[in-house]
C-alpha cells in the first residue's frame, strides 16, 4: 500500500487526517535531539539587511567529526528550503524526519567525518531551533507570526560567521549545500571570501529567475488563501494553515522531480481503482503528494515558509556588487558545482553561468553534469553519482592547504 493509504478521497479536504498540528515549529522546551544552540546578541539588535531588527538571535546547529588542533577540516553544509540543522542521523522523538543528507555525510561518505569536522546550523528564519516566526517576540510578548522581518540570504550568512566564531574556526575547508543552501554557498565566498578555501554550490544560481520567483508566488498565495491562515496570526487558534502548507508543499514537489521520474514512478495508476470514476478519486501521482503535503505540516511552520520562500527570491549575488558578472568573477575559491539534466527548476545553464562567471575572473570553477531523471531533488537523492565528485574534490583542496 503507498505513502497516504489512509487519507479519505472524499473531496480536497478529506484527502488529509484529522489532528495535524497548527505549527510543526519546535519549540523552547521540547526534545533537543543533536541540536546544540548558540545565542548571537553582543549586547545590540542582531540588524538584518533591509533594515529589519532583532533583539537576539538563537541559532540551533549540530556537528559530526572533529575539529583538527589547527581548526582546518571544517566543513559548513546548508540546507535548503524545508532542511534544518539536521543534515545526518537518525529519526528520533526530537528530530521528525531523518538526515536529510545522511547518505552523503558520515565516516567513509563523500564528506567523510573521519576526515572533516561537519557543521550544519538552521537558517534564520527557520523553524527547528533557529529564532523565526513561530518564536517569542521578547520586545511584545507574543510570537512573531507575520511581524518578523524579512531574511536574505546574506542574513543567514551572518549567523553562520557568528557560529563559526563561536566554534573557533578562522575559514572553512569548504562551504557546501544545493538549491537554497547552495545560495548560502555562493554568498559565503562573497561576503567573506578569506574565511572560504572551497565552496560547492549544487544545482543553485546566482539570482533567482522569473520562472523561481512564479513558482514562489503560487506557493506563498496557497498558504495566504488559507481560511486559517489569519494573517500569519494562527498560532493561538484551534487549527492552523496546514491545507494551505500542504498545498505550497505540493506544487514545489512537482518542481523538484521530472515529468521522466514521476511517469516511472507512477504513471496513471490509481490509487483506488475502485473509486477511479469518483470526482475526487485519487491517481498513485495525487497520493504521492498528498503524503508530502502532511509530512511538511507536520515538521514545519507556515509563516517560515513564507519568510525563507521570500528569502531565496530576493537571492542575487550581484545586487550592490556591480552586477552578476563582477560579483562571480571576484569569487577566487576553487569551486565544484553541479547541475541535474532533468532539473527544471533550477536547469543546468545556471550552473554554467557560474562556471562561466568565476572563470572570467580568473579562477577556478569545475561543472559536473548528473545524470539523473530525478529533478532538482537530484542532488539530495543521487549519492552515488554526487559521492566521487564532491569526496574527490574534498580531498584535494585539504591536501592543498
Amino acid at each position: 500500500m503507498s505513502a497516504g493509504s489512509h487519507i479519505s478521497s472524499a473531496g480536497p479536504g478529506g484527502r488529509f487526517p484529522a489532528g495535524l498540528p497548527v505549527t510543526g515549529a519546535w519549540q523552547p522546551g521540547d526534545p533537543t535531539g543533536e541540536r546544540r544552540f548558540l545565542t548571537i546578541a553582543g549586547g545590540r539588535p542582531f540588524a538584518l539587511e533591509w533594515g529589519g531588527r532583532l533583539a537576539e538571535v538563537r541559532l540551533a546547529y549540530e556537528t559530526w567529526g572533529g575539529l583538527d588542533a589547527q581548526a582546518s577540516n571544517a566543513v559548513l553544509v546548508c540546507h535548503a528550503l524545508t532542511g534544518d540543522s539536521h543534515a545526518a542521523g537518525d529519526r528520533g522523538g526530537a528530530h521528525p524526519t531523518g538526515g536529510w543528507w545522511s547518505e552523503m555525510i558520515g565516516p567513509g561518505r563523500a564528506i567523510d567525518t573521519d576526515r572533516y569536522f561537519v557543521v550544519c546550523s538552521n537558517v534564520l528564519g527557520g523553524c527547528q531551533g533557529t529564532t523565526g516566526p513561530a518564536d517569542l517576540d521578547p520586545a511584545a510578548g507574543r510570537r512573531y507570526g507575520p511581524r518578523f522581518p524579512v531574511v536574505t540570504i546574506r542574513d543567514m550568512v551572518r549567523t553562520q560567521a557568528a557560529l563559526a566564531d563561536h566554534l573557533g574556526i578562522g575559514s572553512w575547508l569548504a562551504v557546501i549545500g544545493g538549491s537554497m543552501g547552495g545560495m548560502q554557498v555562493l554568498e559565503w565566498a562573497a561576503m567573506y571570501p578569506a574565511r572560504v578555501r572551497s565552496i560547492v554550490p549544487l544545482a543553485t544560481c546566482a539570482a533567482a529567475s522569473a520562472l523561481q520567483i512564479a513558482w514562489s508566488a503560487v506557493e506563498r498565495l496557497a498558504i495566504a488563501t488559507d481560511g486559517a491562515w489569519c494573517g500569519g496570526d494562527y498560532y493561538d487558534k484551534p487549527e492552523g494553515p496546514w491545507m494551505g502548507l500542504a498545498v505550497a508543499r505540493q506544487i514545489a514537489q512537482v518542481t523538484y522531480r521530472s515529468g521522466q521520474s514521476f511517469e516511472r514512478r507512477f504513471g496513471r495508476q490509481m490509487f483506488d481503482p475502485v473509486a477511479a470514476f469518483d470526482q475526487w478519486g485519487r491517481f498513485q501521482m495525487e497520493s504521492y503528494l498528498d503524503h508530502h503535503g502532511q509530512k511538511l505540516v507536520r515538521r514545519f511552520d507556515a509563516n517560515s515558509y513564507v519568510v525563507l520562500n521570500r528569502s531565496m527570491d530576493l537571492h542575487d549575488i550581484g545586487r550592490g556588487r556591480g552586477g552578476t558578472a563582477a560579483a562571480l568573477g571576484r569569487i577566487g575559491a576553487p569551486t565544484l558545482t553541479a547541475s541535474i539534466r532533468s532539473d527544471v527548476l533550477y536547469p543546468p545553464h545556471q550552473q554554467q553561468e557560474l562556471r562561466d562567471g568565476i572563470r572570467a575572473g580568473g579562477g577556478d570553477c569545475r561543472l559536473v553534469m548528473l545524470d539523473s531523471d530525478e529533478g532538482h531533488d537530484g542532488f539530495l537523492l543521487e549519492h552515488e553519482l554526487m559521492h566521487d565528485p564532491v569526496s574527490r574534490f574534498l580531498e584535494e583542496v585539504h591536501h592543498a592547504q
